[in-house]
């Protein structure tokens, strides 16, 4: 409709025009919007023939963004099911017609380093060597059956086998929708970390140990039990449980799991490199060799550094 309009207006003459109009420089032509080429219905339907979810699986498909890769969007697809998500990350060509699905980094850093830079590990309870070149962040429930047996583990090698080449963080990620009492473990186990940090790993073998004792309506009652045997101020104690005081702390902890879409515990990463569900000592063992010269090659490059001799250079 637009063209013929224009056409009839072009063959009015130009007396009959309003005078202003007659010096009046015309309007430029909008230019239409680019119609998106992205098939989100396609696309989904390829996503899900990919990875086979189950029918009850919602799947979620956000709109694509810019990336680092010249001539392609990313984009974000989650895998929702009873309350658990799970992340994918595709990137699509501007033409919407090429899918790419994998893994990228820059050579210039550790394949691992889009984790390395969601985990935080500065008021996390830790145990090892403080300047060890590898370091290990263990994502954990109190009430896991996996997890006891990981602590184990973790316990009884580390400090022996690399006593000074390792470094173990804890992190809380209590999976509340199977374990009711998980969430109050962890308060708990912060509870007594403000009081005493060193407590902290005694309360950490405690409750794995005894985690069969253990449930909804005792666990205030059983952490108090360990709390006198260790001499910790049971008034305090009781009362940061009380008032759940640190409960921000674990909802931080969680935050920070979901980010690096943990779906399971224990979640091990060795420095990046992720580890899901539990792994046996002999397992474990030869993934940390592997990745120790890797960690000690990043420490010494941090550690020094080259001068020119200058009498400014003292």
């Amino acid at each position: 409709m637009r063209f013929p309009l224009v056409a009839v207006l072009c063959l009015l003459p130009l007396a009959a025009q309003p005078p202003a109009a007659q010096h009046k420089k015309p309007a430029p032509k909008s230019t239409p919007a680019a119609k998106s080429t992205f098939d989100k219905a396609k696309f989904e339907a390829s996503v899900r023939h990919l990875l086979l979810p189950d029918p009850r699986v919602e799947v979620a498909i956000d709109e694509p963004k810019p990336s680092e890769i010249p001539g392609m969007k990313q984009v974000n697809v989650r895998l929702t099911y009873n309350g658990s998500t799970q992340h994918y990350l595709f990137w699509v060509s501007d033409n919407g017609q090429s899918v790419l699905y994998g893994k990228m980094w820059n050579l210039n850093h550790s394949p691992f380093q889009s984790d390395l830079d969601k985990i935080h590990t500065e008021s996390a309870p830790s145990f090892g060597a403080e300047n060890a070149p590898l370091t290990l962040v263990l994502f954990s429930d109190f009430e896991c059956p996996a997890c006891k047996e990981e602590a184990k583990a973790l316990r009884e090698n580390i400090t022996k086998t690399y006593p000074t080449e390792v470094r173990v963080f804890f992190k809380d990620f209590p999976l509340e929708s199977i374990h009711p009492w998980a969430k109050m473990g962890a308060i708990c186990g912060r509870c007594v970390y403000r009081q005493s940090p060193a407590a902290f790993w005694d309360f950490y073998d405690w409750i794995y140990e005894h985690q069969s004792e253990i449930n909804g309506e005792n666990v205030k009652e059983k952490v108090l039990e360990f709390a006198k045997t260790k001499g910790l101020d049971t008034m305090q104690l009781s009362r940061c449980m009380d008032n759940r005081a640190t409960e921000a702390d674990i909802d931080k902890s969680i935050a920070e799991g979901k980010s690096l879409d943990i779906d399971q515990t224990p979640t091990l990463f060795i420095n990046g490199r992720r580890i899901p569900g539990s792994i046996p000592w002999a397992n474990l063992k030869p993934l940390l060799d592997a990745e120790m010269p890797y960690a000690k090659a990043a420490a010494d490059e941090k550690c020094c550094e080259v001068k020119i001799p200058s009498v400014l250079n003292k």
